[in-house]
């Protein structure tokens, strides 16, 4: 975990939720999170949670359940009753990735879950550490070149974005370029930090204000254009690496089987969350493009996204474990 409280950390005005909730408490709204408290899942959980409970007029309760990518917390919403009152704030790696690179996830997406609403997307980025003597990509580069051509780069989580950008970097400029999983960003940035590792892949919201901060260096970032949060930062695309265009989504999922009805109510309160300036500005200060989609239109680009990945995923070589 990271030592110091960040600005991220301050956004924690929930309280933690205890380990697990009464069935028969309906008065209830549980956001399932599958990433350490600290973390900007975490951050964006509760910001969320908050102006939730407001609009809901019910208590809302954040659930760490951090480990696998996301995977644990997806196996707990699998087991929710379909109530409406657990929900899952979550993004592609574990909605998307993990079904690709895992032979049995414990969860199948397109039956166990129904999407709720999107609510943003963002855009992963690659970080140097504060001890690494390079400010650019091609200047990291060229210093893992010297070297002897070998790097270490913290990742999230094992299969996922992070570690195939790795691996595709590292096959395109001929180096070693090890990617070293982590459970969840926090523990990779607080490395980051120790100078444990030299450079790290995460995403915008986890690694935004240590980059403002200057603990560390965002060098490069997915996408057809730079985020306006960081408009000095290149693409990887303007860096002469390709196919990393497609940003990844943040969305809120339910159980299969929760009445329509309430995956409505629930809808319509999420847009009316991410409306309100002030929660729109904090969102696109952690690095997120904030806008609405639909159950559909989140359902639609799911695929999408995950059909553009087993490509990727199959192209590399990647056998799902």
């Amino acid at each position: 975990m990271i030592q110091r409280r960040s600005a991220l950390a301050a956004l924690a005005t929930l309280p933690l939720a205890a380990p697990r909730l009464s069935r028969a408490d309906d008065k209830t709204l549980r956001l399932l999170v599958g990433f350490p408290a600290g973390g900007g899942t975490d951050a964006i959980a509760r910001l969320l949670g908050e102006a939730l409970q407001a609009a809901l007029g019910t208590t809302v309760l954040v659930d760490n359940r951090p480990g696998a990518g996301g995977q644990i917390a997806a196996q707990a919403l699998k087991a929710a009753a379909p109530d409406g009152n657990t929900l899952f704030v979550s993004h592609d790696h574990t909605i998307s990735i993990l079904p690709l690179v895992l032979k049995h996830p414990g969860f199948d997406p397109a039956k166990d879950f129904v999407p709720v609403a999107g609510f943003a997307t963002f855009a992963n980025a690659l970080a140097l550490s504060g001890g690494t003597p390079a400010a650019s990509l091609p200047e990291y580069l060229a210093w893992v070149k010297k070297q002897g051509g070998q790097g270490n780069v913290g990742v999230p989580a094992p299969a996922s974005v992070p570690e195939f950008l790795v691996k595709l970097l590292g096959e395109k400029h001929g180096l070693n370029l090890l990617a070293v999983p982590y459970r969840g960003s926090a523990p990779m940035i607080s490395d980051m930090l120790g100078n444990q590792v030299s450079a790290g892949v995460g995403s915008v919201p986890d690694l935004i204000v240590n980059h403002q901060q200057k603990k560390l260096r965002i060098v490069a970032v997915m996408g057809q254009q730079r985020q306006p949060v960081l408009p000095e930062v290149p693409t990887f695309a303007e860096l002469g690496i390709a196919g990393f265009e497609d940003l990844p989504y943040y969305g809120l999922f339910a159980p299969a089987g929760t009445p329509t009805a309430t995956l409505e109510r629930l809808s319509q309160a999420l847009a009316g969350v991410i409306a309100q300036p002030a929660v729109k500005a904090r969102l696109t200060e952690l690095g997120l493009s904030v806008g609405l989609m639909t159950s559909a239109q989140l359902a639609s680009r799911e695929r999408a996204y995950a059909a553009a990945w087993a490509r990727i995923i199959k192209a590399g070589g990647f056998q799902p474990q």
